[in-house]
């Protein structure tokens, strides 16, 4: 009789425990950790480092810009956007049109009516690129932009399915050692237009979207589907490339974004060593170079005379200067709200003497050796 009273006792104990737990909202498992919680776009990190800043407002040096676009297309935007060049010590912007015949006479038109400060370049004609006589259309079209006033090409693009035309943009396209190129790069060797190509991305797209990919925040929403039939890695658009720059001895190129490597110096120093027709333009990849400011450093100071400033961002002032406060300044681990990037910049710190020839006139010696 003892042991029942027992038992029913206990049990009469266990039901008011948990009466009041309910009661007082107390569970049985813990509660969410916030840190668990955070989501990866949401993270903003600020820099708790008691350490000396340095903010330039203009360029030390004067600059000309080899990779922009037309970010501004009205006549009153434009007009800020040449203000914005003086009060930042920029001589002159590259505009990568994209585009030619009617749109590139009116972009040329446009910009070059307002101010000097802008140089435009047109695209290849690709509209008939499966076609077989595409080579002969694209040359004509490339020598009509040439008489209305375009000096250079670019801004040509193959991520791993070559450049194309297509309104679904999935298309597979020509890469850039295809013989079908062949006559539009000779023949812009032989006016003297310096091609701009984009070849690649950074590696981190296309890495595996996991847990190792330490540039995952940004890559996932640029990542690059290698599952796609045919395409290129980017070793493959590299090797592409390069083949394309050795057929084409007399014609100057200038890889974008340091041909997307910069996270294997010594293959691009190899590269820039094979190709002295070769260049290399900064732009899009100063937060890439920044996180690796030693390395970056010594490169740019081995192959200071390859090597050419651009953008290819928003031309705002903000975005203008922080691109002098990487390449300038010595300053630590800081973050820029401005770009969409989750890793702590780091000033690379170039010399003068490195900085002249990058901001200027590695540009100004390519430009003046034209017709």
């Amino acid at each position: 009789m003892k042991s029942i009273c027992t038992k029913t006792l206990n049990l009469a104990w266990a039901i008011c425990f948990l009466l009041f737990a309910g009661c007082t909202g107390q569970k049985d498992t813990p509660s969410e950790d916030p840190v668990d919680a955070l989501k990866l776009k949401d993270y903003e990190p600020i820099s708790v480092f008691n350490l000396e800043e340095h903010h330039p407002t203009a360029a030390k040096f004067s600059t000309i810009d080899m990779h922009s676009h037309a970010y501004r297309t009205d006549e009153a935007g434009i007009r800020e956007w040449a203000k914005i060049l003086d009060e930042n010590n920029i001589e002159k912007v590259i505009v990568h049109t994209q585009a030619f015949g009617e749109e590139f006479d009116r972009l040329y038109d446009l910009f070059t009516g307002i101010s000097d400060k802008f140089e435009l370049w047109c695209n290849l004609d690709m509209t008939k690129w499966d076609q077989p006589e595409f080579p002969e259309c694209a040359v004509k079209e490339l020598e009509r932009c040439f008489a209305k006033g375009a000096r250079g090409v670019g801004e040509l693009i193959d991520k791993g399915m070559g450049e194309r035309v297509s309104s679904s943009g999935r298309e597979m396209g020509l890469h850039f050692n295809d013989p079908k190129f062949d006559a539009l790069f000779e023949k812009c060797g032989e006016l003297g237009m310096p091609v701009s190509i984009h070849s690649g991305d950074p590696i981190w797209m296309y890495g595996p979207m996991d847990e190792h990919n330490d540039g995952y925040m940004n890559a996932k929403e640029w990542m690059i589907d290698l599952s796609t039939p045919g395409i290129l890695d980017l070793d493959g658009v590299v090797k592409a490339f390069e083949e394309c720059v050795a057929r084409h001895p007399n014609t100057q190129f200038i890889a974008c974004h340091l041909i997307n490597i910069n996270h294997d110096y010594p293959r691009l120093g190899e590269i820039l060593d094979r190709h002295p027709n070769l260049w290399i333009d900064i732009s899009a990849r100063h937060q890439e170079t920044c996180v690796t400011p030693r390395a970056t450093k010594s490169f740019y100071e081995k192959y200071q005379d390859r090597i050419l400033f651009g953008t290819d961002n928003d031309p705002s002032p903000d975005m203008y200067h922080s691109q002098w406060r990487i390449l300038e300044t010595e300053d630590e681990h800081f973050y820029l709200k401005e770009q969409s990037y989750h890793w702590p910049m780091q000033g690379i710190g170039l010399s003068d003497e490195v900085l002249r020839k990058i901001y200027h006139d590695n540009a100004s010696r390519l430009l003046s050796s034209r017709k």
